[in-house]
């Protein structure tokens, strides 16, 4: 009685994932948005005396870069936008404008006619 390797099915999700809420990219974000609250907005609250307020902006872009970097775009039919860009991560959907943008709003279309037989 000859066995092989038997591979024992187990749950991988979650794996990749940083305190179970972050995955590597979602933490990033997260550590850009809290330095940008941080560099800008704290010693301005801090020079005022409300170091409090300055933590919420910590906290607050943190939570922006978050979701920048995690959350997809709903699917709507109220909005062309969201029509045309449901499901597609914000992030890629921010790149992709700033690529365009840098091309100085160029789009390339290829053209081709329809040959009729009138």
């Amino acid at each position: 009685m000859a066995g092989g390797p038997y591979n024992i099915p187990r749950d991988t999700r979650g794996e990749g994932r940083i305190l179970m809420i972050f995955t590597p990219k979602a933490f990033i974000g997260t550590g850009v948005g809290a330095l940008i609250g941080l560099v800008i907005f704290y010693p301005i609250f801090s020079m005022l005396n409300l170091k409090i307020i300055g933590w919420l902006f910590i906290a607050l872009f943190g939570l922006i870069g978050f979701a920048v970097m995690s959350f997809k775009i709903p699917n709507s039919n109220n909005f062309e936008l969201l029509r045309k860009t449901a499901g597609e991560s914000i992030y890629d959907v921010i790149v992709r404008l700033i690529k365009f943008k840098m091309k100085k709003n160029k789009i390339y279309v290829y053209f081709t006619e329809d040959k009729k037989d009138e």
